[in-house]
């Protein structure tokens, strides 16, 4: 990730100014006044109100930690987590989607399959991938790579962080929903193992697209929706401003999804969210993905099929 300033969220303004004391008193440091002691314990206070915000974060305060700028993402997983990552481009219909990059590359030497959205983490590369937002050709590129991963017997990796599909109307005249459709779709055909990972935001069917795995694992403070916060407010209420009070009774959180039996498992995040931490949120984030492909290692192609299928079954009998 790029080296950048720290940003904070506008619940985190109490730890905020205890971090701005700290620096202020570093500096007088710096001049010769020997303060480390009163640093010492300005640092622990303020690493102490991370942790106690951080205990009780309210659905609408984990949706703002997903959306976060400088959460880790797709291309910092890769680089932690992925060697000779080759990716490739073109649905072989219409052009290249750079919202979903999808190649194959190795994850702890074995070949793989790794799809997802990359929002980008500066003004170009958040407009280079549209935001993370993926248009049909996208998803008709990750057809193609599972199919292509199929014929090779190589699992499939997803990491998804997305505020949704594209909804502008080119996208809709390509056909958006047949798209998606046909993504997951063949997510569920695979007889390789596939594992996702949801690392901020999982939203609507541009997250669904991709991540109807084996196994699927979220992000402590990710989000996984039909729909944003933003969106249903404006559908419920006629007003956009109430997102905060959808948010809070939406059902979102990793702690839901884990509770409905639609994730798999929770991956714990740093005090402060990945953010504050994206090397070790990286380095958890890959061994769970080995444990969950060891958790499907000796299953044949039509058990692990049947394994993916029963799981989704479950949750509609389950929830309904």
């Amino acid at each position: 990730m790029q080296d950048q300033m720290r940003s904070y969220l506008d619940f985190e303004k109490p730890v905020a100014e205890l971090d701005s004391k700290v620096d202020e008193l570093r500096t007088l440091a710096a001049s010769g006044t020997d303060i480390s002691e009163e640093i010492g314990k300005i640092e622990d206070k303020a690493a102490q109100a991370l942790a106690d915000l951080y205990q009780n974060l309210t659905p609408w305060q984990k949706t703002l930690v997903a959306r976060h700028p400088q959460r880790p993402h797709f291309n910092d997983f890769i680089k932690g987590l992925i060697t000779e990552f080759t990716p490739l481009a073109g649905d072989r219909k219409f052009g290249e989607d750079e919202a979903l990059v999808a190649g194959f590359g190795r994850f702890r030497g074995e070949a793989i399959c790794v799809m997802g959205q990359e929002k980008g983490d500066s003004t170009e590369s958040r407009i280079k991938h549209n935001f993370g937002m993926a248009r049909p050709e996208g998803y008709r590129k990750c057809v193609r790579l599972m199919e292509m991963a199929e014929r090779f017997g190589l699992p499939v990796l997803s990491l998804a962080d997305s505020a949704g599909a594209y909804p502008g109307i080119g996208a809709e005249e390509r056909g958006q929903a047949e798209a998606i459709a046909r993504s997951t779709d063949a997510c569920m055909a695979l007889t390789v193992p596939n594992v996702a990972i949801i690392t901020g935001e999982g939203m609507s069917g541009g997250a669904i697209a991709i991540t109807t795995a084996n196994k699927v694992l979220m992000l402590e403070h990710a989000i996984y929706s039909v729909i944003s916060p933003e969106a249903a407010s404006s559908i419920l209420w006629r007003d956009g401003t109430k997102a905060q009070e959808a948010a809070n009774n939406m059902k979102i959180t990793a702690q839901d999804m884990l509770r409905f039996g639609v994730i798999d498992s929770i991956l714990k995040e740093p005090v402060g969210g990945a953010h504050r931490d994206p090397a070790a949120m990286i380095a958890t984030t890959g061994d769970a993905i080995a444990k969950a492909f060891d958790e499907l290692r000796g299953m044949d192609g039509n058990a692990i099929r049947q394994q993916r299928r029963q799981k989704f079954l479950d949750i509609g009998r389950k929830l309904g």
